[in-house]
């Protein structure tokens, strides 16, 4: 059986930059590249249109941006994982990213076999972060409190938030503990409720700040 094909979608308003990842993408066998949007707003709207695995977005965009149409995705509860593809550096921008709901992101002057790799990483439920980038939000965290709230998972919970800080899926997950991706998903959803959390990015983050990652 073959595997599966990643769909992506490719959100850039320079078109020599959408050009480029198109040319390399396709050389892919894994990865099929579904459409193109030239700012936030129509990424939104082809991402609801065509529902693909993967967003490839650039952050600064005229009109809507990058920040604003991760906030939309994640309003819309649309399952595309979202990688931030950025010529930016610093933390005020890519930092507010991740916040919105990024998988994580690269640099647009990533090697092309590096950008493959990461759209295959999160695709398979990985964060992917750079030191720097995660020390930020792990002081974010730290200064907005709530360091307690720990006690309150259960022993099975902060397996499986041990496991999420250890980039692992919901499948991994599932086959490490030996239980159904439903029954994972329920412990994940838990998890986030219980420590007051919006997604997987910030559970590892508050996991490795708190002691629970392996």
């Amino acid at each position: 059986m073959a595997d599966k094909i990643i769909r992506v979608l490719l959100v850039d308003d320079h078109q020599v930059v959408r050009r480029g990842l198109r040319t390399f993408l396709e050389i892919q066998d894994d990865i099929e590249v579904v459409g193109e949007a030239a700012d936030g707003a129509e990424g939104v709207a082809r991402s609801e249109e065509l529902r693909p695995d993967v967003v490839l977005m650039d952050i600064k965009m005229p009109g809507t941006d990058g920040i604003e149409a991760l906030r939309k995705l994640r309003e819309l509860e649309n399952p595309a994982k979202v990688l931030i593809v950025t010529s930016f550096t610093e933390q005020r921008t890519v930092v507010p990213a991740l916040r919105a709901g990024a998988s994580g992101y690269v640099y647009k002057d990533v090697d092309p076999d590096a950008l493959a790799g990461a759209i295959r990483s999160v695709y398979a439920g990985h964060v992917l972060l750079q030191p720097e980038v995660a020390g930020a939000l792990l002081a974010q965290e730290d200064a907005a409190g709530g360091t307690g709230r720990g006690s309150t998972l259960t022993e099975r919970e902060r397996e499986v938030l041990g496991l999420i800080a250890d980039g692992r899926s919901n499948r991994e997950i599932a086959r490490a503990l030996v239980l159904s991706e439903k029954t994972v998903k329920t412990h994940v959803s838990n998890i986030l409720m219980k420590l007051d959390l919006s997604d997987r990015t910030q559970a590892a983050l508050w996991a490795v700040r708190h002691g629970v990652a392996g």
